[in-house]
């Protein structure tokens, strides 16, 4: 799609700007917007019930994701801003700089963090243009170059609000945000329906696992009873075992101390390397010395084949298999599974990544700080046995049916993520003027 662009421009003054219409204005945000009018003080009452949005529950798609009822004396000391209706909520903190979401007709005991800045439109903007702007890539590109500090980088709400804008006058704020209004709710269609997509597949793509770990590839196949609440029936000639014997070592996990983290060394594995499905040596948590890899690979040496499960913390039960020879090590919130002769890797693998297994996981974990589950559990949960042959046919099979459905996931994720180009670079052209589209809204 192409539209028409202004008749004259003219040179902002501001160098990541560029030029504007000529009939433009450029102001400082504080020109034309205030910001944290209102807060609550420790003077409100106790009982007060509030709906309290964290930095981290705000989508910069979606908006406000989650909103959390709790009384006021129960509130984290952050819970201070209130909103109404027009407001925008843009995130301080820099690793939520792209939460900012605009409001609209807010609950009257909607509070946000203090992580944001409640950007209110003055009379002489109009606040659909005012969201639109404030999430526009050139403004959070700016907020993010602004942001200061070493281990928690913000912006103060001041300096964010001396930012320059570009300001056309008020008639044609309203045609901008209608036009993008409509645009954006196209767009927003579409990431949807793949969004549902990706849903659909994953959900597929678990209940073909499922079924192959626990029923075979013969439907044919006498059944039985496996004795197992939640595995339920299982062909008649299958074995089931506890996972502490099916394997070669007993179950273990990675080092339970804090080590030293150079600037080279040694990848040094934990939960978020492998919350992906596979082992993500850029999300390493470091790197560790060649004395502490020594040290630690006398209880846990990493070998072809081995089996992580995550055992703590929000990813508890994500797996992922070896599948590199190159040093590393691993921390204690990955379980290891080492597979003897009677189990094959792979076909473990998939076994603990069907929803029977996962299942079984959430029924046995417990919570402190957070969720997790310990190594007993895990040694004395149940696992499917094939004969070699068949779990080979599995895995094999297994392998091809999830490369296609992986396939046309990474497929619908990638429209997604040209869809949110779009819709981006969309929102930043129609605010800066570097399209004019009065005349499509007239139409």
């Amino acid at each position: 799609m192409s539209f028409a662009r202004y008749p004259a421009y003219k040179d902002s003054g501001v160098a990541w700007l560029g030029e504007v219409p000529g009939h433009w204005e450029v102001k400082r945000l504080k020109q034309v917007a205030s910001h944290n009018d209102e807060t609550l003080d420790d003077n409100t009452d106790a009982d007060f019930e509030i709906l309290y949005v964290d930095i981290s529950s705000v989508d910069p798609m979606l908006g406000i994701t989650a909103k959390e009822a709790m009384p006021f004396s129960a509130a984290p000391s952050r819970a201070r801003r209130k909103v109404r209706n027009g407001d925008a909520i843009v995130s301080t903190v820099r690793t939520y700089l792209r939460a900012i979401a605009r409001i609209t007709n807010p609950e009257d005991n909607l509070i946000v963090s203090t992580g944001f800045a409640v950007v209110r439109p003055s009379p002489q903007v109009h606040h659909s243009f005012l969201g639109y702007l404030l999430t526009a890539g050139f403004f959070v590109d700016e907020v993010i170059s602004r942001s200061v500090g070493v281990s928690y980088p913000a912006i103060n709400a001041s300096d964010l609000m001396r930012i320059a804008v570009p300001v056309p006058n008020y008639n044609e704020q309203q045609a901008i945000a209608t036009f993008l209004d409509t645009e954006t709710a196209k767009i927003d269609g579409l990431m949807a329906e793949q969004r549902a997509l990706v849903a659909l597949l994953k959900e597929k793509r678990q209940a073909v696992i499922s079924h192959a770990v626990t029923k075979g590839l013969n439907p044919a196949a006498p059944m039985k009873d496996s004795g197992v609440a939640w595995l339920g029936e299982v062909p008649g000639h299958w074995e089931v075992r506890a996972i502490k014997h099916i394997v070669s070592t007993p179950v273990t996990d990675g080092p339970h101390e804090t080590p030293d983290f150079p600037d080279e060394g040694i990848p040094f594995v934990s939960a978020e390397a492998v919350s992906s499905g596979s082992i993500d040596f850029n999300k390493i948590r470091g790197y560790i010395s060649e004395l502490d890899h020594i040290k630690y690979s006398q209880k846990y040496r990493p070998q072809m084949g081995d089996v992580y499960m995550v055992k703590s913390g929000a990813t508890t039960g994500i797996t992922a298999i070896v599948e590199t020879d190159r040093d590393f090590n691993i921390w204690s919130p990955l379980a290891v599974i080492r597979c003897g002769r009677s189990s094959l890797p792979h076909f473990v693998l998939n076994f603990m990544r069907s929803r029977h297994f996962l299942e079984a996981i959430t029924l046995n974990w417990s919570f402190g700080t957070q969720q997790n589950i310990g190594m007993g559990v895990i040694e004395n949960l149940a696992v499917t046995v094939p004969p070699i042959e068949e779990q080979k046919a599995i895995a094999a099979y297994l392998n091809h049916q999830t490369t296609q459905l992986d396939t046309l996931t990474q497929e619908a994720q990638t429209a997604i993520a040209l869809l949110q180009e779009r819709r981006t670079a969309l929102i930043s052209a129609a605010v800066t003027g570097k399209m004019d589209v009065r005349a499509v809204v007239a139409a």
